[in-house]
């Protein structure tokens, strides 16, 4: 059955998508798999209800346009920078890994070598929209595990974008060597061409633009289109202009604005495009292709976790932190999707190389969604196989540096909020010593001689350890709950027993936290109000005192700053006055 008027076809796609998008909510799973079973069912493997298909493929390619735009609107370099060197090893090595090993299997399954390039590429690349979705509801992307996941996810999709390049640089090229150096010379062109636009150009027009909210949502739009446009007549995709143009408007204060204003109509285009997308899994193929999509499942979902755990424990990591991050990798992302379909327009692939990939994509989304919730769960029960991992003598090596000290004050977690704390514990005068698993943190803490320990608060190890040095005070800055309500029935039990502050991200938790023997649990989005209220009571009707506040307050943020680059908080610690008890 055919329905006449992309009306009629573009209405049953979004009445269908928002149907099945509300059962996969319900159901805890990503609304792209609602719209890939939404292309199934509307495409002729099923219903056969999609007329229009080139007009569809036309608004799906508008849906990656935008989808790129935001990407490049919202570049933040500053996360790569905090993290260190550890997201760009573990998202170069594990993209490396994967590829490499994914094409011998895919070889093994009998693909041809272009195919089996283009399928082990796919697997190489995870979901970076997926992936921040289920932090952020989880409330781990300020976690380290969180922050150099999302690292290694950024580094993924510069790779993914340089990969998108190369195939539309040579769709329509004869020899391989001549295209490589055409698209070099053309994508230099281009680069150029966006830099002399951004200095002499974009900053003051689109200042006059922003006196309008109307005028600056038009203005980004066409400017993304133009440079669409331009990408297209030196032979890249209309992707590659639109990446590129978020790029060069990242910088300007009013990225986030026009990221807010365009991302309805990515959410709209992208439906379309992985209706389409899904209207391409040929069912009729399934049986073929059901063994091949289970096996790339199964290394997607047990193989990428298991590479970047390993680079991550070589790189000093703790098994929960390396175990954590690499659940983020088990799946593979839109940019593998959209990979696919460029390959099948340029004709190096097939359809049956697509809906391979697809099924792959609906297999790992859906189950890897349930690993990375589940996370902590997981690790509790694999720690036992991962301690094998860990450098333990590195730790050793480490715990050497406290072993003979006495300190009366554990502080665990020592960034942001807890490089706070320890300023205020050193200007008192109170003998702290920091706990923390972040290895780079763990270098800036020697550095500084500041008294540390290198250890995870969630390990049994850590904390018998801990124990030992029979502290006074505990002030843990870690916001996950389970591993707070092990430090506190631990310490609980001690002798003599240590007040106990602890952190919580909700009210409920902070309640529960109460209840299981917390002295006084902070509740960090609390404090700015709390602060900001003695502010105001302080400085009531008194502005000249209220100023030479600002100008102190000036001061500190200056020297915060001269003390040390980004992430600020790592390069606080200074050699501590002579101590004394609490």
């Amino acid at each position: 059955m055919v329905m006449g008027g992309i009306f009629l076809e573009l209405g049953v796609i979004v009445i269908i998508a928002t149907a099945l998008g509300l059962l996969a909510r319900l159901l805890k799973q990503p609304p792209l798999l609602a719209y890939l079973i939404t292309g199934v069912l509307l495409g002729p493997s099923v219903l056969n209800l999609l007329a229009s298909a080139e007009l569809l493929r036309t608004l799906s390619s508008i849906g990656i346009a935008f989808l790129l735009f935001i990407v490049g609107l919202n570049l933040n370099a500053r996360v790569l920078k905090e993290v260190g060197p550890i997201a760009l090893v573990t998202g170069i090595g594990q993209v490396l890994f994967t590829a490499v090993i994914g094409y011998a299997i895919t070889r093994w399954l009998g693909f041809a070598p272009l195919p089996a390039l283009y399928i082990s590429v796919a697997l190489t690349f995870s979901s970076t929209i997926i992936i921040v979705k289920l932090l952020s509801d989880k409330n781990d992307l300020d976690t380290l595990y969180g922050k150099i996941a999302l690292g290694f996810l950024i580094v993924q999709d510069f790779i993914a974008i340089a990969a998108i390049i190369l195939i539309s640089g040579m769709q329509q090229a004869a020899q391989p060597g001549a295209a490589l150096l055409s698209t070099a010379g053309k994508g230099v062109l281009l680069l150029a061409g966006v830099y002399l636009l951004y200095k002499l150009l974009l900053p003051r027009l689109f200042s006059s633009l922003a006196r309008s909210q109307e005028l600056l949502f038009l203005g980004g739009i066409s400017w993304c289109f133009g440079l669409a446009l331009a990408s297209s007549w030196l032979g890249f995709s209309i992707e590659i202009g639109a990446f590129l143009a978020g790029i060069s408007l990242a910088a300007l204060p009013y990225h986030y604005e026009l990221a807010s204003r365009v991302r309805p109509l990515r959410d709209f285009f992208l439906v379309v495009f992985f209706v389409v997308l899904g209207a391409q899994l040929l069912l009729s193929s399934g049986a073929p292709l059901l063994w091949p999509a289970v096996l790339l499942s199964l290394f997607v979902l047990i193989g990428n976790p298991l590479i970047v755990f390993i680079l991550m424990a070589l790189f000093g990591y703790t098994s929960r932190t390396s175990f954590l991050a690499g659940l983020t990798v088990a799946q593979i992302s839109e940019f593998s999707l959209i990979l696919m379909a460029l390959g099948l327009q340029a004709g190096h692939v097939d359809d049956a190389a697509v809906s391979l990939v697809g099924l792959v994509g609906v297999l790992t989304i859906g189950l890897s969604t349930y690993l990375i919730i589940y996370g902590d769960r997981l690790y509790r029960r694999f720690a036992p196989l991962l301690a094998p991992f860990e450098r333990r003598q590195r730790r050793r090596e480490q715990h050497e540096t406290v072993r003979n000290a006495q300190h009366d004050v554990i502080l665990i977690g020592s960034h942001r909020m807890g490089s706070s704390i320890y300023q205020s514990l050193r200007r008192q005068r109170f003998s702290t010593l920091v706990v923390d698993f972040n290895p780079v943190l763990i270098k800036a803490l020697e550095h500084q001689q500041v008294p540390y320990f290198y250890g995870d608060a969630s390990d049994s190890e850590t904390l018998e350890t801990l124990q030992q040095f029979r502290p006074k005070t505990i002030i843990s800055t870690i916001p996950s709950f389970d591993d707070t309500v092990t430090l506190l029935h631990r310490f609980r039990r001690a002798r003599p027993q240590p007040v106990i502050f602890v952190t919580a991200s909700t009210i409920d938790d902070a309640l529960a936290l109460y209840k299981q023997g917390a002295d006084y649990v902070v509740l960090p989005h609390f404090i700015g109000g709390e602060h900001l209220s003695l502010l105001i009571e302080r400085f009531r009707n008194r502005k000249a005192r209220l100023k030479r506040h600002r100008q102190r307050h000036i001061r500190e943020l200056r020297r915060r700053v001269r003390d040390g680059a980004a992430p600020r908080a790592h390069n606080l610690y200074k050699s501590p006055p002579a101590p004394r008890s609490v």
